[in-house]
């Protein structure tokens, strides 16, 4: 399987300005998704999207291709995930170059346990879904059957529809949210214009390494937190 690993990086930043050139300990934010993806040694090509000389300066230094400068009107606040990957797409289609799938691996989300891109990697291709992303387990007091709605007459409703409301924790189902360490999605779903597209399977990341920096508050965070996991990554 032929997979693009594009890893988004825009240069402009509200909640943490320059945040994916800063350095994170011994690193450049940026630089433990290349290295990551670098080691796995799955990809076809790793490229990094963006519009920012110094995050390019970096992304080459560190292993990554920089095939283009991402459009201005692809770097904005408001700029989607799905139009950013249409575009590498697009951009290597126009050259005669193309893959199967693409993985996209936000720099935000530096954290990754050696090994779980190639084990997210397996898993999709043993399900052959249209997409695969990375989750965490939802602790059961978050569990949407045990979570409520309120409606416009001020009752409450079970978030999930039901009626009645599971009484043993035993009998939950499992629920997860989206860690946005990994995408996977097929090129055909992409060129529909999902991420997701109809069948979605899933790789659990390892909770003690979920951090999605957006904030200051957040990089303080991920800066306590990395001295302890360093050996996982």
């Amino acid at each position: 399987m032929k997979i693009l690993a594009i890893i988004p990086a825009r240069g402009g930043s509200k909640g943490l300005p320059g945040k994916n050139s800063k350095q994170l300990g011994k690193q450049f934010l940026i630089s433990f998704t290349i290295n990551q993806a670098v080691k796995c040694n799955c990809f076809t090509k790793i490229i990094v999207s963006t519009d920012d000389d110094t995050i390019a300066t970096i992304a080459r230094s560190s292993g990554a291709e920089i095939p283009f400068m991402r459009p201005t009107e692809l770097a904005t606040d408001t700029a989607t995930s799905i139009s950013v990957v249409q575009h590498a797409v697009n951009f290597f289609e126009e050259k005669g170059e193309y893959f199967d799938a693409v993985c996209l691996l936000q720099p935000t989300s530096p954290f990754r346990e050696i090994g779980f891109i190639s084990k997210a990697i397996s898993i999709f291709s043993e399900k052959k879904s249209d997409s695969l992303v990375s989750v965490i387990r939802v602790p059961d007091e978050y569990n949407p059957h045990w979570v409520f709605e309120g409606d416009e007459k001020g009752f409450l409703n079970i978030a999930t529809g039901e009626k009645e409301i599971i009484t043993h924790r035993q009998k939950l189902p499992k629920a997860f949210i989206r860690d946005g360490s990994i995408y996977l999605t097929k090129v055909e779903t992409i060129k529909k214009g999902s991420l997701y597209g109809n069948s979605i399977s899933y790789v659990e990341s390892n909770p003690e390494l979920y951090i999605n920096i957006d904030s200051a508050s957040d990089w303080e965070k991920a800066e306590e937190k990395l001295p302890t996991i360093q050996r996982l990554i």
